[in-house]
């Protein structure tokens, strides 16, 4: 590894020297080509990971069907509590977490110990999980008989997570799954391989101590050797994606064709309505954190602004105002509030996406283009953040765009605003700013968003983890986090026991 990692923020987290990219209850030697990380702040080079193959791959899987076998068996608050000991173990170490997030993936420090959070969240909601795995009794139609369903665990759960949240989105899926009863494989993104290895590293102990140290599989490693066997692997009966839509009808495709389960969350295209009696107080923060956090690359982030005519003019101007005083740079740096974009090919992309939508007839209002830094983050994936104004039917406007682009389009009335809204493939997040309860209780009813997220006076990205995250249309319908989504993580069964003397058969056949 090279000596940017020799920092004292990084003690404990076990990513010192070339790595290994499989952990299957201990780690193993891999036998694939080498993989390397680099800030996308500075292009420097962070590590090298050593990929699996498909054999390695199998050798995760065996031995977490293994530890499955035994875990399931094991009472759902004593799994509670070993999930409670892990959530303080990531506790301790979230101020190296957050920080290394900030310098491999490039969010801002303070966006990378809130995604930490969010694990230390999910594991407290899960602890919570382990006595509520509740089923239900039916009455039987049937005299002397008794029903009810309850769950079961259902197995080993494939994770493929992205970038953006390289530990979060892991540790929704991972807390769920062990207080269910299941063990976990995760392919992290290759762009994020050091902070898969270190909040492994963090949570191993505590597997390894009570036995179970297989549970936590991780395999970094490419499409054909890991990605590919995971979600045509029929021992793995559900398989968690995070990415875009395009690949995520790939998986969706195959995890099918083996009758396996998916929860797939495939981006989203949000939009934020701006009523004319908005406040534009609110407005204003909710919209740039939205728009700028994390330098866009949110699956909730803000992209469409959609302003009533009227106030048009006003918020435009309050935007470029506040777009100019954003600063880009040093994600470790307090002062910052917009960091890199992940890579070189990210950057291309957003100044392919202003070019068409320009072209398209868009009027730029304020940013786009590469930052021009000094010193070595002259080298990083710097851009300044766009507002353009636009319209919802331009093609530019209906494909996301993995950065920080903020397409500002009016309309004239809150019929006009939902059918805009509503009018673009993806269906994750959206938010309407309004005093009206009338217009807000509009907004979240069957006529109004058509998103799996649906917010008022708040923006579209920040999501709590007590509600279930997760959207529809192109987002691809799954459920992650809180609310009910344990239940994609088990079995359902129902259970008909008869106590009585007789044997009567159900809606009254008689046979025989």
């Amino acid at each position: 590894m090279a000596t940017q990692l020799q920092h004292d923020w990084f003690e404990g987290l076990g990513i010192d020297g070339d790595q290994s990219g499989a952990y299957a209850g201990t780690w193993i030697e891999c036998h694939g080509d080498w993989l390397e990380s680099h800030s996308p702040a500075t292009g420097e080079l962070i590590g090298r990971v050593r990929m699996a193959t498909k054999a390695d791959y199998d050798q995760v899987v065996v031995a977490a069907q293994e530890a499955f076998g035994r875990w399931r068996s094991v009472p759902g608050p004593q799994r509670g509590e070993i999930v409670r000991q892990m959530g303080n173990a990531i506790r301790e170490h979230k101020t190296a977490l957050g920080r290394l997030i900030a310098l491999e993936m490039g969010k801002i420090a303070q966006e990378g110990w809130g995604e930490v959070q969010e694990c230390i969240d999910i594991a407290d909601f899960a602890v919570g999980l382990s006595r509520q795995l509740y089923g239900l009794t039916m009455p039987s139609e049937r005299p002397g008989h008794s029903m009810k369903e309850q769950w079961h665990p259902l197995g080993v759960v494939g994770v493929l997570s992205a970038f953006n949240f390289p530990m979060a989105v892991w540790a929704w899926n991972s807390m769920l799954a062990w207080t269910c009863g299941d063990a976990c494989v995760w392919k992290p993104s290759p762009k994020t391989p050091l902070c898969a290895i270190a909040i492994t590293n963090v949570v191993r102990p505590v597997l390894e101590s009570h036995g179970f140290g297989a549970l936590a599989g991780l395999v970094i490693g490419g499409n054909e050797d890991v990605a590919i066997p995971m979600v045509e692997d029929t021992r793995l009966p559900l398989i968690s994606f995070t990415g875009s839509t395009r690949v995520g009808k790939l998986v969706a495709g195959k995890v099918g064709a083996r009758f396996g389960r998916g929860i797939f969350e495939c981006g989203g295209n949000n939009g934020l309505i701006v009523m004319d009696d908005a406040d534009l107080d609110l407005v204003l923060p909710a919209t740039v954190f939205g728009s700028v956090g994390t330098a866009g690359q949110r699956c909730t982030s803000t992209r469409r602004l959609l302003v009533h005519e009227s106030v048009l003019a006003e918020v435009e101007a309050r935007l470029i105002k506040a777009y100019s005083g954003i600063r880009i740079g040093d994600p470790n740096d307090a002062k910052t509030l917009c960091g890199p974009l992940i890579d070189e090919h990210a950057v291309q992309t957003m100044e392919a996406s202003l070019a068409a939508v320009l072209k398209e007839g868009g009027k730029l209002l304020c940013g786009g283009g590469r930052a021009n830094l000094d010193g070595a983050l002259a080298r990083g994936h710097f851009v300044v953040p766009a507002i353009v104004r636009a319209e919802n039917h331009h093609q530019t406007v209906q494909d996301e765009t993995f950065a920080p682009i903020l397409y500002v389009i009016p309309f004239k009335d809150l019929d006009d605003a939902i059918a805009k809204h509503n009018g673009v493939p993806q269906g994750l997040s959206s938010a309407i700013f309004t005093a009206d309860v009338k217009k807000a209780e509009r907004f979240l009813s069957a006529t109004g968003s058509d998103c799996g997220i649906a917010n008022v006076n708040i923006g579209t990205s920040g999501a709590e983890i007590g509600g279930a995250f997760g959207g529809e249309k192109d987002t691809g319908g799954g459920r992650e986090s809180g609310s009910d989504a344990w239940k994609a993580y088990m079995r359902r069964q129902t259970n008909t026991v008869n106590w009585s003397d007789d044997l009567p058969l159900a809606q009254g056949i008689e046979f025989g």
